[in-house]
């Protein structure tokens, strides 16, 4: 008998790859959208989509009904633990067997940053929801470098306040990749398992723009900016205070040598070496290239 998954965070960058690394499997996708306008992507994937807002508890019991295993993915926001919290309750409410859920890099209640001190509230009560569970705590994403396109192929050019900190960053697609994985095995296998996923190498953003350079056949350089200054970018795009404030604790840390390490978890999962920074470059190349460049 196939298994239905929920797919919370279902129009997000890793809940989006989950879906396409799920598809065509035996399990049977279900997604969590806040508003219907959001329902065509889930859709073309293949989903059966429901409406519901992890911030309204109210909202979410016809999503969780007959379904199997949730892939619990929360906004980042100071109200991340509530709605944790919300979705475990439908969860138990509904029978769900499983949780398989998204954290962060360095969940911990002494962590250097609020959302990693938010996420180790909300992985305790994952780990005593009463039911089967699995906790990915990815580093930082590849993907985040696709938020400097613009950047990079208008000036060859990308700022971040991060200076000289290095980081086993990860592509998105091995994190989806490792959930799908997870999903697909028995709920048995992983269960009580919390798994911290990172790409192969730990790089600096200079040795980044040097496989940029490389991907695109001209000069891409790394230009390390103060907090504040990023800051000001930020708020300048409309990005929440929460948000601005969170990335700055994240820099921090980083800059401090927190996020300088490795695992081997992604190759014990998939049974490969996860993709590194040079796969991720040639494989997005058009983004960070111009028209005039074509």
């Amino acid at each position: 008998m196939s298994r239905t998954v929920l797919i919370t965070g279902a129009t997000g960058t890793v809940s989006t790859a989950l879906m396409n690394a799920l598809r065509g499997t035996v399990v049977d996708l279900r997604a969590l959208v806040r508003e219907e306008s959001k329902a065509d992507g889930p859709r073309r994937h293949g989903a059966e989509v429901f409406v519901g807002d992890l911030d309204d508890a109210r909202s979410l019991p016809p999503a969780f009904e007959g379904v199997h295993d949730v892939w619990l993915l929360t906004p980042n926001g100071p109200r991340a633990a509530e709605n944790n919290m919300n979705a475990v309750w439908a969860a138990r409410q509904a029978g769900v067997e499983r949780i398989v859920r998204l954290s962060v890099v360095g969940a911990e209640h002494d962590a250097p940053n609020r959302s990693g001190r938010l996420h180790a509230l909300s992985d305790r009560e994952t780990e005593r929801c009463g039911m089967r569970w699995t906790i990915l705590r990815p580093h930082w994403f590849m993907q985040n470098l696709l938020n400097e396109s613009g950047d990079i192929s208008a000036t060859g050019t990308f700022s971040l306040n991060m200076g000289s900190a290095r980081l086993g960053m990860i592509d998105v697609r091995d994190i989806a990749e490792c959930a799908a994985r997870v999903l697909l095995d028995d709920p048995d296998r992983h269960h009580g398992q919390t798994y911290t996923l990172t790409g192969p190498r730990s790089l600096t953003f200079d040795e980044v723009a040097g496989q940029l350079s490389l991907a695109l056949g001209r000069s891409v350089t790394y230009l390390p900016v103060s907090d504040d200054a990023k800051r000001k970018t930020l708020l300048g795009y409309g990005v929440p205070q929460w948000i601005a404030d969170m990335l700055e604790e994240y820099a921090q840390a980083y800059v401090s040598g927190w996020g300088d390490f490795t695992t081997d978890t992604v190759a014990g999962l998939l049974g490969r070496p996860p993709r590194d920074i040079a796969d991720f470059v040639r494989d997005h190349a058009a983004a960070f290239t111009s028209a005039d460049d074509n």
